[in-house]
């Protein structure tokens, strides 16, 4: 995949004399994502934080198979040579922690460490993709029907109403998140989640048995689904480590960003 079929919105923050942390956001997020996290690591990493494909300010000039895993990691794996990274940490959140998985058991010689925030390896048998396949169809359907702002906050309320993502919508900053995602465009999301959802990424399950990157699986006590996953890869590989963070769902790094930020900086805390 050539990087001139995307127009990348990035930027850096933090130390630059300090080890570099590559941030995903999850679906329907952007560069805005991990702010308060970033606000916490400014002095002692390099913090770089990246528009996903249908999210945000970036732009894709090419054909819908932009969307796509495959292609998308090959792409982010040219910003980084174009920006003369040749190593970092990597953080990923939900389907950024997917797409995180995938750089890392592709090109696993630029990712020193990584954590995975509520994330998967996919789905295991063609049945369950195909399900799942037809139920994120429904949603980018409803998605494009969003295109009035105030569609949109409703399609988000009802987002945030799923059990994977707890109580949420009585935190403190709930309302700011909402204010970031009604940033991005619906039709770009619908895309994002037609050619980038679960059910459609490669399964990572028999990869992830071979991975020899230490990975830190974080995950919210209040996720339960989420929890059965990570326990399960814990099982597969034994790089990974699982931490279960409490009082958390889903949004671990907005529901306690001072555990988030203690994990990562403990994770993280040896010479490049």
């Amino acid at each position: 995949m050539n990087l001139k079929n995307y127009r990348f919105h990035y930027c850096f923050s933090g130390n630059s004399n300090q080890p570099l942390i590559l941030f995903l956001h999850g679906f329907m997020g952007n560069s805005y994502e991990f702010e308060e996290v970033i606000s916490l690591l400014n002095n002692d990493f390099y913090c770089l934080n990246i528009d996903l494909p249908g999210h945000g300010k970036t732009q894709v000039l090419g054909d819908d198979d932009c969307y796509t895993m495959p292609q998308t990691a090959n792409a982010l794996i040219q910003l980084l040579d174009k920006l003369k990274v040749d190593r970092c940490f990597l953080v990923g959140y939900s389907m950024g922690g997917r797409l995180a998985l995938y750089l890392t058991l592709h090109f696993r010689e630029y990712f020193s460490k990584v954590v995975l925030e509520s994330a998967s390896p996919g789905l295991f048998t063609e049945k369950e993709r195909l399900e799942r396949v037809k139920r994120d169809e429904q949603i980018a359907r409803k998605l494009v029907r969003s295109i009035e702002k105030d569609d949109l906050i409703k399609f988000l309320e009802n987002w945030y109403n799923q059990k994977i993502f707890g109580n949420i919508k009585n935190h403190p900053r709930c309302s700011q998140m909402i204010e970031n995602r009604l940033q991005n465009n619906p039709l770009e999301l619908a895309k994002s989640l037609r050619f980038m959802g679960t059910g459609v990424q490669p399964s990572l399950w028999e990869k992830l048995r071979d991975n020899q990157v230490d990975l830190l699986l974080l995950v919210g006590e209040n996720d339960q689904k989420f929890v059965e996953i990570n326990q399960k890869m814990i099982q597969v590989n034994d790089s990974c480590n699982l931490k279960i963070i409490n009082n958390t769902a889903h949004n671990i790094h907005l529901e306690n960003t001072a555990v988030f930020v203690e994990n990562i900086r403990k994770f993280f805390n040896y010479n490049l």
